[in-house]
């Protein structure tokens, strides 16, 4: 498979450990790049799920091939979300060219990106408590129910749907939700001059200018993939957002028998870490293909 340069991918929200994570298309997408850095904007594990004991092989190719792409020379930055929070005790932590953090700044031709999950602003926004509700173990069952539903469309010869989007779309909260987010995230962008605002956390792709009182900054958001199977990419000085359906065909990574297999255990954060460290080592990670 031939790579795509890339200077900066950025994705978050991959919620390894849980049903509803495409692993096998996010492990596709990373063979199919070639990025100067790589930056896991938080969700990556989903440590508040590990309590299902479930790790099938597909997620744990996940954690070899970013490892493997750290152990080839790309910088790796991952930066906690509220799924992994647990891995917070650990930020500043590094090892080789992979490195904890919660927040970072990164350098962008002349400009700058602010980098940082979002939970940040859930304390400070009254609507994040519907969000938190629709993140626990209801949403996880939608998600489920709902690639079960696009199962038999597909077998029906219809277009898939996504049920949660239809939900969060129709109910004024969720939308209010959305724009505070990001508005807040701008203002505070704005005010410390950054030139960009790359967050995660509310699953919506997005890049968008925003205007404020002091000023406008780039928004942008790499979504997740649960649903919309997305990233952000930089390069030769601009961004983009990766859609995985709009350059893959999505019928050929359906489930397949022993998917299911592989942990059933759930590590705690510094096994996490020093099953990176093993993989990256002693090279435990998928290769190029020829």
């Amino acid at each position: 498979m031939k790579r795509l340069k890339v200077d900066v991918v950025v994705i978050s929200d991959v919620h390894l450990g849980t049903y509803g994570c495409h692993a096998k298309e996010l492990t596709h997408y990373l063979k199919s790049i070639r990025p100067g850095k790589l930056i896991l904007n938080g969700n990556i594990i989903d440590i508040w799920q590990f309590r299902k004991r479930y790790w099938p092989k597909s997620h744990m190719a996940v954690v070899k091939q970013i490892i493997g792409m750290a152990a080839k020379g790309v910088p790796v930055y991952y930066l906690t979300g509220n799924h992994d929070e647990m891995l917070r005790k650990f930020s500043d932590f590094d090892l080789g060219n992979f490195h904890l953090r919660d927040k970072m700044v990164l350098p962008v031709g002349h400009q700058k990106a602010w980098i940082f999950h979002g939970d940040v602003f859930d304390a400070s926004i009254q609507q994040a408590k519907w969000l938190t509700k629709m993140g626990g173990w209801g949403y996880y069952m939608l998600i489920l129910i709902n690639r079960m539903m696009n199962h038999v469309l597909e077998l029906l010869g219809r277009e898939r749907m996504s049920l949660s989007k239809k939900i969060k779309n129709s109910v004024k909260q969720a939308v209010k939700y959305v724009s505070d987010f990001e508005n807040t995230a701008a203002d505070l962008a704005v005010d410390q001059q950054y030139d960009y605002v790359v967050c995660g956390h509310i699953h919506q792709p997005q890049m968008r200018t925003v205007k404020t009182k002091r000023g406008k900054v780039v928004y942008l958001n790499s979504g997740d993939w649960i649903e919309n199977l997305s990233s952000l990419e930089y390069h030769n000085g601009k961004w983009r957002v990766f859609k995985f359906e709009d350059e893959f065909d999505l019928n050929k990574f359906k489930p397949s028998e022993g998917d299911d297999e592989g942990w059933v255990s759930a590590p705690d954060p510094s096994e996490i870490l020093e099953k990176m460290y093993l993989i990256g080592h002693e090279g435990y990670f998928e290769e190029e293909d020829a």
